[in-house]
């Protein structure tokens, strides 16, 4: 059965020459003249009209679309374009847009996401900072001197990777700017920058039965201290006795402003990876959390300040690195940063998404990765995602503390967490490598996706 919601919407977009559609977001309203179109090609404007994810079954992609109507409302306007496939309209919890599946029998089968398209951009994501270029450079060159040249700002530096971010005036700007830049022998590579969405915060719950974590913090042993660096937003005071267990917080996308009277989303897996360590360790144990903001006081990070938050950490000593966050966007500077660290022996822990769906959802998608999905009850949780990337599966709820008041965090978030958690418990009680510890993860809570639709998995 379809089912529709009230929504707004903020663009309007013609799908070919050949094919009127047009979707009018300020009036509600939408007109086609559609002969023989392919239901992708709908979908993807669809997606690029409204700012909603769009996700499809896949084989219902290739359905073919005919249909004309003139100024009818959303709602109807999909019923006539889907003919005998169903719809779901469901609220993104990551913002105040929609998710609109598609699908034949279940929409739980809608796993294909559909990315909107932009002109003269076929099949660029909606999280493209369309002004800015992330560039590196080869040894010896001068960002200063081409940023002159290119008439751009360096908002952002990556000494270790000799990486730099720049902003431009205007999306022409950044374009002839990356023309440029591919004839510069100082220049090795040209990649973009996309957003990442701040993860949600925790729902607060009237009681619980969970206690806070316990802990007591060991001194280091002889070959040193194991640190969970953990990517995220900032961290605030744990209580509880926990505080001991954070080392000095870093950032690298300014203050941060953060909310007294609720926990952060970086509090909660802070509180969420000594759980895990409480449940590897018995209550004691060495390891200590290197908190990494990313955030700042901003809506939304990036693949470059995340990147740039791994290398921190990594300069921070951090063995295990914690990263509940994401984008559908493959990032060539933070894969590059992850397989120089992975050749170092440093271990990832990354969430899988909350979507769900099989696209790749980066960093957990890199093969260096463990990507974590969430489990529920024994069986792969509703809300996760479920590509053949996911490598690991842990409880996708955790109960944190703050302020003395319980709250609850859901996510494959909590899953990465606790799992890192875990991991560094077990490195630190038998005093093995991280690539140990990641082993033993693999080996007790891995898991292998292999069937499509969702909600098939074999261990």
């Amino acid at each position: 059965m379809a089912v529709g919601l009230a929504f707004a919407m903020y663009a309007a977009l013609a799908a070919s020459a050949a094919d009127a559609f047009n979707w009018s977001t300020n009036r509600n309203q939408v007109t086609a003249d559609i002969q023989s179109g392919k239901l992708l090609s709908v979908l993807q404007n669809i997606a690029t009209s409204t700012g909603w994810k769009v996700y499809v079954e896949p084989h219902a992609a290739s359905h073919s679309v005919s249909a004309k109507f003139k100024n009818l409302p959303p709602g109807e306007a999909l019923r006539l374009l889907l003919g005998d496939l169903n719809y779901a309209l469901i609220p993104d919890p990551t913002n105040s847009l929609l998710r609109l599946y598609v699908f034949g029998t279940t929409m739980r089968a809608a796993t294909e996401q559909v990315h909107p398209v932009r002109t003269g951009e076929s099949g660029s994501r909606t999280n493209l900072i369309p002004n800015e270029l992330i560039v590196r450079l080869k040894p010896g060159a001068k960002i200063e001197d081409i940023a002159r040249q290119l008439g751009a700002k360096v908002i952002g530096k990556i000494d270790s990777m000799n990486a730099y971010r720049l902003k431009f005036d205007d999306a022409s700007a950044t374009e002839s700017a990356r023309q440029e830049l591919a004839n510069n022998s100082d220049v090795s590579s040209v990649d973009n920058n996309y957003t990442i969405d701040r993860p949600t915060t925790p729902t607060g719950l009237p009681g619980s039965t969970v206690p806070p974590p316990s802990l007591t913090l060991k001194p280091p042993p002889e070959g040193g201290r194991l640190i969970v660096g953990l990517i995220d937003t900032a961290v605030q005071p744990l209580g509880n006795g926990l505080d001991s267990f954070l080392m000095k917080a870093l950032s690298v996308a300014g203050e941060a402003q953060l909310d007294p009277n609720s926990p952060s989303h970086g509090t909660s897996m802070a509180e969420t990876i000594l759980r895990g360590l409480q449940a590897m360790t018995k209550g004691s144990t060495s390891v200590q959390i290197l908190p990494v903001d990313v955030y700042g006081p901003n809506a939304s990070s990036s693949t470059f300040d995340v990147a740039n938050g791994i290398a921190q950490a990594i300069n921070g000593g951090a063995r295990i690195i914690n990263l509940s966050l994401g984008s559908e966007s493959d990032s060539t500077l933070m894969h590059d940063i992850i397989r120089d660290a992975s050749s170092k022996n440093i271990v990832f822990f990354g969430a899988a998404g909350n979507t769900p769906v099989t696209t790749p959802f980066y960093p957990a998608a890199y093969p260096e990765v463990t990507a974590v999905t969430a489990i529920d009850q024994g069986q792969l949780a509703s809300y996760a995602n479920r590509g053949s990337f996911i490598s690991a599966g842990a409880p996708g709820t955790s109960i944190v503390y703050f302020n003395n008041q319980p709250y609850q965090v859901t996510g494959t978030s909590t899953s990465a967490a606790y799992t890192s958690g875990l991991a560094a418990g077990y490195g630190d009680s038998t005093h093995s490598s991280a690539n140990q510890s990641q082993t033993f993860i693999l080996n007790n809570f891995g898991i292998k996706i292999t069937v499509t639709p969702p909600g098939e998995m074999s261990r």
